[in-house]
């Protein structure tokens, strides 16, 4: 794609030649004029300005941006840019690669549309969407505002969403589909209708000194959310919002989440895992050096009752908690609405520590609730002090069921000493006979 200049140099050489064509035909023996230099770009900035946005936040920039975002794909090390000082309505879209390596750069305000009612029911899952796209950054000090409120009321959710039959549906700010060698960094992303930032079938990301908000009440507005994702590294940020901090779902492995501030919140979960009797494979992650105020849950396992699969070689250490209603959590009888049926089976919960868990709890120090069929191996308890915040009206006991593996003092509350059961071979026995296919 050429610029308006290079456009205008290409003209001015047709033209030329055109000319030259004239005189040698009338039989003037003029000299040959030098050819003039090939179209030159003087920058690879390519500024949503000079592709047509008005930048005035009511406008409908979303062109522009695909226009810069055409020109700019193929330009190697180009910069899409949003600039500082201007507000830009985007509707929903797709920036599709391949590219070459690219830079979107994000210095202004990008906004989506604040009705409900207005967004096409083709693009409910998400906003701008990522797709194919490869060493590939976003940075910059703007923000993206998903205006997410309208979503978030239930009457005016229910009534415009009804006339499109559409309930039940909430876009995700940013999505990478697809996508490998992914940066994010330093930018603002606020009020999402849903998620905020979420990678699906993608590998090698890394997020660093980002800053995620949405109020409390926000329903299901998770911070990152990782599913069939690989080799992605979270750190640096900050996390504020009315749902999980960081989420992540089947097909995740090799996961670093680092120096995180969470809260409030639903705390950092892996799952939920396995609904509807499917497959769910999580292994490898590292959660440390967390720090989480007043939120719902500390740093949880979420599985529902019949999946199958597993979970293993997890490790959440030094978590600081502050007024966290349960720090640490193993559910496997995860149930999102008022009654799940009982069922048979379980994903597979093995290898699983928590080291250095230190702060105060409003409800309950620990909940380690494992399957009946399936127990929970080789969990490991190593300093973990957890102490009733001020004005605390909830239980002191720890609640844990069918979970095997080994503690180290020191343990606070006393309760906790009981809560790992041994006699992790013959579990493992059991374990292995229940058919859990091999991940």
């Amino acid at each position: 794609m050429e610029s308006v200049e290079a456009r205008k140099n290409h003209s001015q050489t047709s033209r030329a030649h055109k000319h030259q064509k004239q005189r040698s035909a009338n039989g003037r023996n003029a000299p040959v004029p030098a050819p003039l230099p090939l179209p030159y770009y003087e920058s690879s900035i390519f500024n949503i300005l000079s592709f047509g946005a008005k930048g005035d936040g009511v406008s409908d920039d979303s062109r522009a941006l695909l226009a810069a975002w055409k020109a700019a794909c193929m330009v190697p090390g180009a910069i899409v840019e949003i600039p500082s000082e201007f507000k830009f309505l985007i509707k929903p879209l797709t920036l599709q690669g391949p590219c070459m390596p690219l830079v979107f750069q994000i210095d202004g305000l990008l906004l989506a549309p604040p009705k409900v009612g207005s967004w096409p029911k083709s693009s409910l899952f998400q906003w701008i969407n990522f797709k194919w796209v490869h060493n590939f950054t976003i940075q910059g000090s703007g923000m993206v505002d998903g205006q997410g409120s309208n979503w978030w009321n239930s009457q005016i959710d229910y009534v415009q969403r009804l006339s499109k039959h559409i309930l039940g549906m909430q876009p995700t700010v940013l999505r990478f589909y697809a996508s490998y060698n992914i940066t994010v960094r330093d930018i603002r992303i606020i009020n999402s209708p849903q998620c905020h930032l979420k990678f699906d079938n993608s590998g090698g990301v890394k997020v660093s000194n980002i800053t995620i908000s949405a109020p409390e009440s926000s329903p299901n507005t998770d911070g990152i959310h990782l599913q069939n994702t690989q080799d992605v590294e979270i750190q640096h940020s900050n996390i504020s919002c009315g749902d999980d901090c960081v989420s992540m779902q089947t097909g995740c492995s090799k996961i670093h989440v680092h120096h995180i501030n969470c809260g409030p919140g639903h705390g950092i979960s892996l799952g939920g895992l396995g609904k509807d009797k499917s497959i769910a494979c999580v292994s490898d992650v590292i959660i440390e050096n967390i720090s989480m105020q007043t939120t719902m849950y500390g740093v949880r396992i979420k599985t529902w009752q019949g999946g199958i699969g597993s979970v293993k070689n997890v490790s959440f250490s030094n978590i600081q908690v502050s007024d966290v209603k349960v720090p640490i959590m193993i559910d496997q009888y995860y149930c999102d609405k008022n009654f799940c049926k009982n069922q048979t089976g379980a994903v597979a919960i093995s290898g699983v520590k928590f080291d250095q868990i230190i702060g105060t709890y409003s409800a309950q120090p620990i909940h380690l609730a494992c399957s009946n069929a399936v127990p929970c191996t080789d969990v490991d308890l190593i300093d973990i002090q957890l102490k009733p915040s001020p004005g605390y009206q909830g239980f002191e006991q720890a609640l844990c069921w069918n979970s095997y593996g080994k503690s180290q003092e020191p343990l606070v509350p006393s309760s906790m000493d009981y809560c790992l059961r041994s006699g992790g071979g013959s579990v493992k026995e059991i374990a292995a006979r229940s058919h859990v296919p091999v991940c």
